[in-house]
């Protein structure tokens, strides 16, 4: 179980005082005793939509929490310094051990990310991807399994977060 965010930090990071409190927007917090401001933004993740040549998006199964077992599109948070471009590569290596050979951006989608007792929120970038070859795909790091489905048959409902959801409805309503 997760919680909003002012449901879980208490004590200001800069000096560790408990008067550290949410602001009326609902998006800071202000400590009374040394007036930092920390506000909460979203993380950036990224998003992949590959297709094989039978023209089925390959979805992920996750292999860990949150949501483990539940079909998701591979891709993660970006680094710190990071170009969404090149978290879509280095995520898709870890994730598939395979290149990406072409990338275009399709859209964003806010997300709620459950992490530590914590809710993340986050932009959920999607990109359409080419890679070399769909038989090269060698799931690994929180990637349990691929599995191949036509975008009309895809269950919506066993997929774990509610922006991959609107990405592949996005994706089946505007290029499928």
């Amino acid at each position: 179980m997760s919680f909003p965010p002012n449901r879980v930090l208490k004590y200001c990071p800069r000096c560790g005082s408990i008067r550290f409190i949410p602001q009326s927007t609902g998006r800071s917090f202000r400590c009374e005793a040394c007036h930092f401001h920390y506000f909460i933004n979203s993380s950036a993740a990224v998003a992949c939509l590959i297709l094989n040549e039978k023209k089925q998006l390959m979805l992920a199964r996750r292999a860990i929490e949150p949501n483990a077992g539940t079909l998701d599109l591979p891709g993660g948070f970006i680094d710190p310094g990071e170009s969404a471009e090149e978290a879509v590569r280095r995520e898709m290596m870890e994730e598939l051990q395979v290149e990406v050979t072409r990338m275009k951006y399709m859209a964003s989608f806010p997300n709620t990310y459950p992490f530590s007792g914590i809710d993340i929120y986050t932009v959920d970038m999607a990109f359409i991807c080419e890679i070399e070859s769909t038989d090269r795909v060698i799931p690994g790091d929180d990637i349990s399994a691929v599995e191949f489905v036509s975008p009309e048959q895809i269950n919506i409902d066993e997929l774990g977060f509610d922006s991959m959801k609107k990405i592949i409805s996005y994706y089946i309503s505007n290029h499928y």
